[in-house]
């Protein structure tokens, strides 16, 4: 993006008043992004964010200041601005660059060669097959984004490091009435490739599927409440893995005491049956890079063996306060942010057990088929999140659909309480956000078993 002497020039202003370590990182992103509702487009945009941002850091303590202005002059002045955060006399130089990674890959069909037009006839593929799935469907809106994110990011200790990041998803979602109530259903996926993710994503699958979500809730019953088993299917089913669990294990909690899983390394914090991981690599999946945003490999961490905390995920400053090795997993959503410890790919590995078993032998709860959000208490991992589609199992049988559903609990403790996990994993995409901005996720599992949990829910016994 600029020269190397410029570049090192940066850095070693950066260090003028002190710091141990510092480091530039500049992006250049385009992004375009449609919405449509009923077949109408109402919005069509295209952005493109430039600009840079410099971090300077002395032992635990951290500066950073940014700049959209990507001249020498300007790189310089951020310099020095986040160096007058640290007081101090110049003690360090930065390295030349002895560690150079490349990770800019181009996808097989980039964006620019992309019209609108074909951007629209998706959504309207979309759209069209929601609407002619049922006549209660009375409202679709679709969105398609695709992004070309392009960093670079280098810092005083050698380390140079581009990459690319081409993103696509598409949303859609579908309104079903029937004597004045309403449901919704949606389906939102991604991949982290160019135009090609269409050859994969079927937009009438996820049209219909966003659908008969609508449709299916609409007419079920309220669920019951109680304490029961639930089976939760795979995909985005390991939400609950993401929020309740592994952002407790993430430096940024970690580090400063926040966290239920403090100081637990090696020690038994799940089922024996359960290994959960982070894995940054998994080629073209949403959440994957080739290097994180602080310029190191990314990882596949894993985080829970067979029960057995074995990692946290740590940034370059989590690793400082901590002591413990840097695992790829600094990200940020663009410049205006300084990274912090963040997951990529987080998911479930996949067990051995029958998923319809899993079902035939759980007396009667819950079959969380797909999750929504909720909220959660970091420091303790409590939780609450919605089902969007549940079936109520009655003797081992899928009675009938139920809504209203929601799961409440405490992570650590739905961990130890996993006792059957299948055999084929599958994710779901979303946007995580924390200190560092946005950032896009995915998370995963097999279908699971959980034997006992809370679910609140306004109904009576079915």
């Amino acid at each position: 993006m600029i020269k190397h002497s410029v570049e090192q020039a940066v850095l070693d202003e950066a260090l003028r008043s002190g710091g141990d370590f510092s480091e530039l990182y500049m992006q250049d992103t385009d992004t375009n992004s449609l919405k449509m509702v009923n077949g109408i487009v109402e919005d069509a945009r295209y952005q493109r964010k430039v600009g840079a941002g410099v971090r300077v850091l002395k032992g635990t303590r951290s500066a950073y200041a940014y700049t959209a202005d990507t001249s020498e002059e300007a790189l310089l002045a951020t310099a020095r601005a986040a160096a007058a955060a640290i007081d101090g006399m110049k003690e360090f130089e930065s390295k030349s660059f002895e560690v150079i990674r490349d990770g800019k890959i181009a996808p097989r069909i980039p964006f620019t060669q992309i019209d609108n037009e074909k951007r629209i006839a998706l959504l309207r593929e979309g759209t069209q097959a929601a609407k002619a799935y049922s006549a209660e469907i009375t409202q679709v809106v679709a969105n398609y984004m695709d992004c070309d994110h392009r960093i670079m990011v280098c810092n005083s200790n050698g380390v140079h490091a581009e990459d690319r990041r081409p993103r696509t998803r598409v949303a859609l979602n579908a309104v079903a009435m029937a004597n004045g109530e309403a449901q919704t259903g949606s389906a939102a996926p991604g991949l982290g490739i160019g135009f090609e993710a269409y050859e994969r994503l079927n937009m009438e699958e996820i049209g219909k599927s966003s659908a008969r979500v609508a449709v299916t809730m609409l007419h079920a019953p309220e669920c019951p409440a109680g304490s029961v088993p639930v089976v939760i299917d795979g995909g985005f089913g390991g939400v609950i893995l993401h929020e309740a669990c592994v952002h407790g294990l993430e430096a940024t909690s970690v580090s400063k005491g926040n966290s239920v899983f403090c100081n637990k390394l090696g020690q038994q914090i799940a089922s024996p049956i359960v290994t959960a991981i982070d894995d940054g690599t998994m080629e073209g999946e949403w959440g994957s890079m080739h290097f994180d945003d602080e310029g190191n490999p990314a990882q596949r961490n894993v985080l829970i063996e067979n029960g057995i905390l074995k990692s946290y995920l740590v940034d370059i400053l989590g690793a400082r306060r901590m002591n413990h090795p840097i695992t790829g997993s600094g990200r940020r959503q663009d410049y205006t942010y300084a990274p912090t410890s963040r997951m990529t790919n987080t998911f479930f590995a996949e067990g051995k057990d029958d998923e319809e078993e899993m079902i035939r032998s759980m007396g009667s709860g819950l079959f969380a088929a797909q999750m929504g959000g909720g909220s959660v208490n970091p420091l303790t991992g409590e939780f609450n999140f919605a089902v969007l589609e549940g079936y109520w199992v009655k003797d081992g049988k899928i009675l009938c659909p139920v809504r209203g559903a929601t799961l409440i609990g405490k992570g650590s403790d739905v961990l130890m309480k996993i006792d059957r996990i299948g055999r084929r994993m599958w994710m779901g995409q979303g946007m995580c956000g924390s200190q560092s901005g946005s950032v896009p996720t995915n998370v995963g599992q097999p279908r699971i078993r959980v034997s006992e949990i809370v679910v609140g829910g306004k109904g009576g016994a079915l």
